[in-house]
């Protein structure tokens, strides 16, 4: 006799059997057209979405615009830090030649394909950064916490208030509002982020200082 806990066990609709068994063709049909045509690493979408580690990429709009607020927040020569947000990075890093430099922190080894500038990083230990990273030498911090929990929050912000100068741009859930106020001193803008596949939970952008997402 079966175990009655089996039926316990969600059972996928063929529908989403159908969607998934689709979404995972075009993922294959898309490494296969990168190999042949030499595709560029830094676009967004070079590295896909991995849902197992609460991967969601901002849609090209939304990492442009935020991209370009780094930028003009980090000034002339200006140091930016991307925690958990590598579709901003990607972005920073198509506009070549412009006058910043940018670094990954990252769990994904994946995104070890960018070099010098990727710094394998886990939430869970905020402070165990390489030497070289010094304290307080990035001009402005754009984080994304992989998790809405106050505990994945609060260690992020040991991780960002390590890096900053300063500045601080922060894309989590509208639900922690609160607890982004009491972590980072940040502030809620009118700017809306959008993701490339629709998240369940209404994302919002915080900062603490005059940006021009509002």
């Amino acid at each position: 006799k079966m175990d009655d806990d089996d039926d316990d066990i969600p059972q996928l609709s063929s529908h989403t059997l159908a969607a998934l068994q689709e979404f995972y063709l075009e993922q294959q049909q898309r490494e296969g057209m990168k190999t042949s045509q030499g595709f560029n690493q830094y676009s967004i979408g070079s590295i896909e979405e991995d849902w197992q580690l609460s991967q969601f990429w901002y849609s090209d709009e939304t990492a442009s615009c935020l991209a370009k607020e780094a930028v003009l927040a980090a000034g002339k020569g200006g140091r930016i830090a991307c925690v958990s947000a590598p579709s901003v990075y990607q972005k920073l890093k198509e506009q070549d030649g412009e006058d910043f430099s940018v670094c990954i922190l990252e769990y994904d080894r994946r995104f070890s394909v960018y070099g010098e500038e990727f710094i394998f990083y886990d939430y869970n230990h905020p402070l165990d950064l390489p030497e070289n990273l010094l304290p307080h030498s990035f001009d402005i911090v754009i984080a994304d916490p992989p998790y809405l929990s106050e505990e994945c929050l609060q260690k992020t912000a040991e991780t960002i208030k390590y890096l900053t100068k300063g500045k601080i741009l922060l894309c989590t859930g509208a639900v922690m509002e609160e607890q982004a106020a009491k972590h980072l001193g940040v502030k809620m803008c009118k700017f809306i982020p959008k993701h490339s596949r629709n998240l369940a939970n209404e994302f919002r952008c915080y900062v603490n200082y005059a940006s021009g997402l509002d």
